[in-house]
């Protein structure tokens, strides 16, 4: 199904989808080559932690899945793409929206597949920070994402 669904349609789907739904993470942007995605995270009854700031589960959550989407789409079929590890740091309580810009440029795609060619698998971690709309960061999580190329042998 991935690959017969477009950004924008993505972004609609998954905006809508229990899990992620629950989160209060909301996509507001996919550019139509998987290279940037961006969150908004507003704080609401149901992102509003016991001391009136943004939970630090749904500012987890909703930066999650970003990563490995993207990768799994830029690099197509021939990669398995998992989510390996992921930590947050609470820098500031988060007493309002906050953002999230998600990138993957020409230059770590092509280590990606560099590196592949001599090994069987890698790690590569990004680091998200969200933050304000005057650019103060309350929290950074880092995802860990593992890769490797499919293989052609047939399964035993």
């Amino acid at each position: 199904m991935k690959d017969r669904i477009g950004p924008k349609a993505f972004r609609w789907m998954l905006n809508f989808w229990p899990c992620y739904r629950g989160t209060g993470g909301w996509v507001t942007f996919i550019a139509d080559d998987w290279r940037e995605m961006r969150v908004r995270l507003p704080l609401g009854w149901l992102t509003r932690n016991y001391v009136g700031t943004l939970f630090g589960g749904s500012l987890f959550a909703a930066v999650d899945p970003m990563y490995m989407i993207m990768l799994i789409h830029l690099l197509g079929p021939d990669y398995v793409v998992w989510d390996k590890a992921a930590t947050i740091r609470f820098i500031k309580p988060g007493r309002g929206t906050v953002y999230a810009t998600f990138q993957v440029e020409d230059a770590e795609l092509a280590d990606i597949h560099a590196l592949l060619l001599s090994q069987s698998k890698i790690e590569r971690s990004y680091t998200i920070p969200l933050a304000d709309a005057t650019g103060v960061i309350c929290a950074e999580v880092v995802k860990t994402i593992q890769i490797r190329k499919k293989s052609n042998r047939p399964p035993s």
